[in-house]
C-alpha cells in the first residue's frame, strides 16, 4: 500500500444540528458546503470543501465526547482574523503550547469537537 494524501475528515454533530454545522464550518469558518452523494443524503449529512487538493470535511449525526483531545487541524491565511471572527461569532478560542513559526489556538465546536487553526510561517525547528 502507498499512501496518497488525506481525503477528508469525519466529525461528529448532535443530531438534528445541521443548521449549526453550517453556521459554524460555513458562516464562521467559512468552508463551502458541497452536496454529499446522493446514497447518504437519508443520513443527513453535511460536507464541506476544505481547501486544496479536493480535501474534505464530513459531518455526521453522532456523539462527540467534549473532553477528547483529539482534533483536527484548519490552516488559515490569518490564524488572529480567524480568532476574532469565531469571537464574535460566540465561541472561545483558547491558547496552547506555542509551536515556532506556528501562531496557533484551539477552539471547540457547538457539539465539543475540538479544532487547531494555524498559520504556517516556516519551519517549527
Amino acid at each position: 500500500m502507498r499512501f496518497r494524501r488525506l481525503q477528508h475528515v469525519s466529525l461528529a454533530f448532535a443530531p438534528g444540528a445541521q443548521d449549526k454545522v453550517r453556521a459554524f464550518y460555513g458562516t464562521g469558518v467559512g468552508l463551502r458546503e458541497i452536496a454529499p452523494p446522493s446514497t447518504l443524503e437519508a443520513r443527513s449529512v453535511v460536507w464541506f470543501a476544505a481547501g486544496a487538493d479536493d480535501l474534505e470535511m464530513h459531518f455526521f449525526p453522532g456523539v462527540v465526547d467534549p473532553e477528547h483531545r483529539g482534533h483536527v487541524c484548519l490552516e488559515v491565511d490569518d490564524v488572529d482574523a480567524a480568532r476574532r471572527q469565531l469571537e464574535a461569532s460566540g465561541f472561545a478560542p483558547y491558547d496552547a503550547t506555542p509551536i515556532h513559526n506556528r501562531p496557533r489556538f484551539f477552539c471547540r465546536d457547538p457539539f465539543g469537537n475540538l479544532l487547531e487553526f494555524t498559520t504556517i510561517v516556516g519551519a517549527f525547528r
